[in-house]
């Protein structure tokens, strides 16, 4: 990790000067009355917006349980959550525990609380480790990145899911959904947006992921090292996965492709309108609390690789965020808050009420979510692979300049798949020369 804090000073003052203006950021966490409970306070941050309300309730129950209050802070999807917490930062009004993915735990070198003597880090393998500060992340979920489907209309269309291992049998499947789509109601075959402001997120780190991890050993960086090393994607692959990406461009939703936003996507699929979605398992906690899916019959879901490639047969898994506890904050209160969290009814909550898969070997609990006996019939099997695009540096797939901004000159027509890759290389040439 490097260290980043100086920088912020000029980039963020505003920001601070506007959160210190409006008091202390606990009257900015969800449903904060200002009032302490008699067990004292700690504050967290959640960046997960589909499971607002569940945090919530883990909150209340842990305030039921100990009589310590849990302040929770919700970052909205599409926000900067490591810019709000900078903002925090500067105005000395830091919460307690923040939220990371892994390219954010370079902001915070030396902030950080080293976690591995907790009970809890030697129940799971997905916290966030550095290798010169120690376990720095707890993690509270196991996520899928994989090409969602609905069961129910490949069924009706003749696709065997298993099936689709190559790109061959990726294109026989959408040609065939696309031969009854009218028939099916269906407004397009895939849910896909490279729209690059809002949800950039989703193709130039999920979607990239794919590229960078499809079909390999969990323990296998080749390509994310190439990024790395040489400042380039490899060629023929990459051929292979813009070809790929040109047929979700050719049969995505023209109403979604470039312009589209998260909440229609998830819920033109949740409806029935899309056999396939972009999306990774996090979608699961919105389809069961959509009207729109239990009105399509709350269908079956699953996923198959992105496969580009014959023999593709892995999805990709991993935490997609930890919570961690900043050093000059309640410390001991976040220890045991997070501790408890791991713990049965910590876990009965994560699992039952948000769909989370848990990390830990000992929840006895099975998540509700229709994501996860998919997630867990590939664990089992040994088909996964890992997010290593969490590796690459951060804002590189999602900010201004990102591989985002390819996907959408890609989606709009404006390049080739080979425009596309050499846009690719151009990115990584020049946001690796920035660091």
């Amino acid at each position: 990790m490097r260290k980043q804090i100086s920088v912020w000073m000029c980039l963020f003052l505003v920001m601070a000067t506007v959160l210190g203006g409006c008091g202390k950021q606990e009257e900015a966490a969800s449903g904060d009355t200002g009032d302490t409970s008699a067990g004292g306070s700690i504050t967290m941050v959640n960046i997960k917006s589909e499971i607002n309300s569940q945090v919530e309730e883990l909150a209340k129950a842990y305030q039921a349980a100990t009589g310590v209050e849990v302040k929770v802070i919700n970052v909205p999807a599409g926000v900067d959550a490591q810019a709000t917490l900078k903002g925090y930062y500067l105005s000395d009004q830091m919460p307690d525990i923040i939220a990371c993915e892994a390219s954010g735990f370079g902001n915070w070198e030396g902030l950080l609380v080293d976690m591995s003597d907790q009970d809890w880090a030697k129940k799971t393998e997905a916290a966030y480790v550095d290798s010169t500060y120690g376990t720095l992340g707890f993690p509270y979920t196991t996520e899928a990145i994989g090409l969602a489907y609905n069961a129910d209309i490949l069924e009706k269309c003749g696709v065997d899911p298993a099936s689709i291992t190559g790109p061959d049998a990726l294109r026989a499947a959408f040609e065939a959904v696309a031969a009854n789509k009218d028939a099916l109601g269906l407004k397009a075959v895939i849910g896909y947006c490279a729209e690059p402001v809002n949800l950039g997120w989703s193709a130039g780190n999920h979607i990239t992921g794919a590229y960078i991890d499809s079909g390999l050993a969990r323990d296998d960086t080749t390509y994310i090292d190439m990024i790395a090393n040489d400042k380039k994607v490899d060629d023929s692959r990459f051929l292979n996965f813009a070809n790929m990406i040109g047929l979700f461009n050719q049969y995505s939703d023209p109403e979604l492709l470039t312009t589209g936003i998260y909440d229609d996507q998830v819920a033109n699929f949740a409806a029935g309108k899309y056999a396939f979605i972009t999306q990774g398992s996090w979608i699961g906690a919105s389809l069961t609390s959509s009207e729109a899916y239990a009105a399509a019959g709350s269908f079956k879901v699953g996923m198959v690789p992105y496969a580009f490639e014959d023999g593709m047969e892995t999805i990709l898994t991993a935490a997609p965020s930890w919570w961690a506890v900043f050093k000059e904050g309640n410390v001991a209160a976040s220890e045991a808050f997070l501790q408890w969290c791991s713990e049965d009814a910590g876990q009965k909550i994560l699992v039952e009420s948000a769909g989370c898969v848990s990390p830990f070997t000992d929840c006895k609990y099975v998540a509700s979510d229709p994501f996860a006996q998919t997630i867990s019939d590939y664990i089992a099997s040994g088909k996964t692979s890992n997010w290593h695009w969490m590796n690459l540096p951060e804002g590189i797939g999602n900010g201004e300049g990102g591989f985002c901004y390819s996907y959408y000159r890609y989606a709009s027509g404006e390049l080739t798949a080979e425009g596309f890759r050499d846009e690719f290389n151009r990115t990584i040439e020049e946001w690796y020369a920035k660091l």
